[in-house]
């Protein structure tokens, strides 16, 4: 395969591409002179002004990110349906967001998710655990993905070099941010919710109709099997179970039980305390608009397995060789990945099949989806280091100087997206997808027990909160650790990996571990004083 050869060099895509650049450029600049842009308020949540149709748009958008077109998709391809569980669970997710945590966010006054712990709870440690944890989050996974999957795609488009393609998006992404705050975020996020949404589904119309539809995809799909493989053993087979969303509950790769626990309770945390997705419904005019807009959401939540994971299992069947390459040699060659190529099952439909124009069109479909995840992880992480870290060093901040931080905070974040380019490059990156939801189950499900606990049961206490939630991130860490030290090993060579892997998948670990965390921060907060009155900012409101 040779895919620099059918890039992005004939001038209808290239028109389109610089079209689309214009027109975000556009969006943001005009987003940055309607709006008032000399608060700390209109800066950071758009000064509460958003109403239901961008707030749902951009709550989406920040969702689906480049790591979704790339890694939902290779995912697809590579095992079948069984992930959109968790695009599915999360609709009622961002409804209980709307319904039950937003009020008390808002009824708190606050702009960070790590100031409404302090309020709540009293005391400083854990909202400066919280921002600093949050940070690493958005570094370790948002941004290091958002990046990966990015370069990966324009690298396989256009042949160009990855870092200069990304030091380029990173400048035009940071131009408007910095410049415009949340309200240019948004409406580019609106803007470019429509050009993802029209783009992919111009490709998968493009690509049943080249397959035959669904029945022929069922067929085609199964019999999708690379001509180099290991003789005489099932590597390179699709999973027999490919089409069924619910799998085996010890023997799946994605057990039916701890999909359906990690991809619900597992995510609330995700969905209802992360500062990426609430800020934008902060950002909202009323609680009737940011319920407006968690239930667009919601619907638009349905598309995923239409746009990204049909397109990858398309792209399988109709490139085995490629796609669902298992030869370590071969697939190094193919995409620069011994342990497989199916990350490039989209961008490789997209260049196969789309005529001139339609796939500049998708170009800037993937452009979108980087952009989205980019300007969200930067302007949510500026938020979060000026108004919980900046502020504790600087406590008598004026708002200009509290501006100018959360601006250059930004520039730093790109410097650090920059360098971690090769730490992400010389990643596994065999499933991202899977990835993703392993890390976040280890790191982030503890945060979801944290803020369940602290708006529905008041007799929760400082103490319980703190200790609770460092037990929690304890033992995901040590799993993590264990994780990333034993990889799985190649098709066909004997399992090494120790029991703790092997036996609990991480999908039933992160759902133990909300259990876990939960119970020790009962647990702790019996054991202990009560919270009093004087140690509450909230007043009893959780």
């Amino acid at each position: 395969m040779n895919m620099a050869t059918k890039g992005l060099d004939h001038w209808g895509d290239i028109t389109v591409v610089v079209i689309y650049f214009v027109l975000v450029l556009f969006v943001g600049l005009w987003s940055v002179f309607r709006g008032n842009r000399g608060n700390v308020n209109s800066y950071f949540l758009a000064g509460r002004s958003m109403t239901w149709f961008p707030v749902g748009a951009s709550l989406f958008s920040s969702n689906i990110g480049s790591e979704h077109f790339v890694g939902l998709a290779g995912t697809g391809a590579a095992a079948g349906i069984a992930m959109i569980s968790y695009e599915w669970a999360s609709m009622p997710l961002v409804l209980l967001l709307g319904w039950f945590f937003l009020p008390v966010y808002v009824s708190a006054g606050v702009y960070t998710l790590p100031e409404y712990i302090e309020k709540r709870f009293g005391g400083k440690r854990l909202r400066i655990y919280l921002s600093v944890l949050a940070l690493v989050l958005y570094i370790i996974t948002k941004l290091a993905v958002s990046i990966y999957a990015g370069a990966l795609f324009i690298k396989l488009a256009l042949g160009w070099d990855m870092y200069l393609s990304i030091v380029g998006l990173l400048i035009i992404t940071g131009i408007y941010t910095i410049l415009g705050g949340l309200r240019a975020v948004i409406y580019t996020d609106t803007f470019q919710t429509v050009v993802m949404t029209i783009g992919a589904f111009s490709l998968v119309g493009i690509g049943f109709n080249k397959i035959g539809g669904y029945s022929k995809l069922e067929v085609l799909y199964m019999q999708a099997i690379p001509d180099i493989r290991s003789p005489n053993s099932t590597c390179g087979f699709p999973r027999q179970d490919s089409f069924h969303i619910f799998r085996d509950a010890v023997t799946g790769d994605n057990p039916w039980p701890g999909l359906i626990l990690q991809s619900s309770i597992g995510c609330l945390w995700y969905w209802c305390c992360d500062q990426v997705i609430v800020q934008r419904a902060l950002a909202a005019k009323s609680l009737e608009h940011a319920k407006g807009g968690s239930i667009l959401a919601g619907y638009l939540k349905i598309l995923p397995i239409f746009i990204m994971i049909f397109p990858g299992m398309i792209s399988r069947a109709l490139y085995p060789n490629e796609v669902g390459c298992v030869d370590p040699t071969e697939c190094q060659e193919i995409c620069e990945n011994p342990v497989g190529c199916s990350n490039i099952a989209y961008p490789k439909l997209v260049l196969e099949l789309m005529p001139y124009g339609l796939r500049g069109l998708m170009m800037a479909v993937m452009l979108s989806a980087i952009m989205s995840s980019l300007t969200s992880i930067f302007n949510s992480s500026s938020t979060v280091f000026t108004m919980d870290l900046w502020r504790r060093i600087r406590p008598n901040a004026h708002e200009r100087e509290l501006l100018i931080v959360g601006r250059l905070f930004i520039i730093v974040l790109c410097g650090v997206s920059i360098a971690w380019i090769p730490l992400v490059r010389s990643s596994q990156g065999g499933q991202l997808f899977n990835y993703i939801q392993a890390v976040q189950g280890y790191l982030g499900t503890p945060i979801g027990a944290l803020f369940v606990l602290g708006v529905f049961w008041k007799r929760t206490n400082e103490y319980g909160a703190f200790y609770g939630i460092a037990i929690g991130h304890t033992i995901g860490i040590i799993r993590m650790a264990i994780d990333l030290a034993y990889p799985a090993p190649d098709c066909g060579d004997p399992e090494t990996r120790p029991s703790i892997l092997l036996d609990v998948h991480y999908t039933y670990f992160g759902s133990l571990n909300v259990i876990i965390t939960s119970i020790a921060m009962v647990v702790i907060s019996l054991l202990t004083s009560p919270q009093s009155e004087e140690e509450s900012q909230l007043r009893g409101r959780s």
